[in-house]
């Protein structure tokens, strides 16, 4: 990945056709460089979405095609699915950045909560859920070897309609910052699943690295972080301080 002259943002979460994106990679790079943003490619890496690698030679195959092109390499890894943990060191060091995402979370039972497919449980209070929620994400920061957590507030479908500030009550998102503070994991502001402005000022007070993601699939979408960067200046977020990463590396090399 070529190194930039003037800073520009970098759009650290964005797919392609390699799992459920609309565009082939050298279509996103021009894109998103279009529009003053450095691309990067972080197409999910699971068993859990249709289409997406999902083995070692899967994912192998995957880093041999994104580094074709002029542009960083992530990987977007679902915290439920078991493909992270089976992959090489040697893989994971081809990636410049590596994504964890709660799509799904672990109950108190032992079921999985799926936050796209999986319909409500009968008898789950939303707070029982949120508390969960919390602690999954919190074995996530201890245990995935990732430099983000994709769009944060990412919840299952039941309970997007109510206000997230109700839901990420301010204990919770202390919890969070501070899990995401002792793993050196940057917290993401998505511009598909924006996050709660009380949020990322947490987080940013709490000395958590901001990174930009637009989260694209198609080509209106990639490259897209006039929200998300916005919002991080607005709270006091450097911009040479946002997660790059060819200057702040990987979690494994800091």
């Amino acid at each position: 990945m070529t190194s930039p002259g003037a800073w520009q943002p970098v759009d650290c979460h964005a797919h392609t056709r390699m799992s459920d994106g609309a565009l082939e990679p050298a279509e996103l790079v021009r894109i998103v460089r279009d529009r003053g943003v450095r691309p990067s490619i972080a197409d999910h890496l699971t068993r859990d979405i249709r289409g997406a690698p999902s083995s070692i030679e899967a994912v192998e195959r995957y880093l041999d095609e994104v580094e074709r092109h002029d542009v960083l390499r992530g990987g977007e890894f679902c915290w439920q699915d078991s493909l992270w943990r089976e992959l090489p060191p040697r893989l994971f060091a081809r990636f410049t950045h590596r994504l964890g995402s709660l799509h799904a979370v672990f109950l108190p039972d032992g079921a999985v909560m799926h936050a796209f497919s999986s319909p409500w449980p009968e008898g789950l209070d939303p707070q029982e859920y949120m508390d969960a929620h919390a602690e999954n994400l919190e074995r996530l920061s201890r245990e995935m070897p990732v430099e983000i957590l994709a769009h944060p507030t990412l919840l299952p479908m039941a309970l997007r309609r109510r206000p997230l500030e109700e839901l990420w009550t301010e204990a919770r998102e202390e919890r969070a910052v501070a899990a995401l503070a002792r793993a050196g994991i940057a917290f993401e502001i998505s511009n598909r699943y924006r996050p709660h402005e009380r949020f990322v000022a947490r987080a940013v007070a709490g000395g958590v690295r901001i990174a930009l993601g637009s989260d694209g699939h198609t080509a209106d979408q990639v490259g897209d972080l006039a929200w998300p960067l916005a919002l991080a200046r607005r709270l006091g977020a450097k911009d040479d301080e946002l997660y790059d990463p060819l200057v702040h590396g990987r979690r494994d090399e800091r």
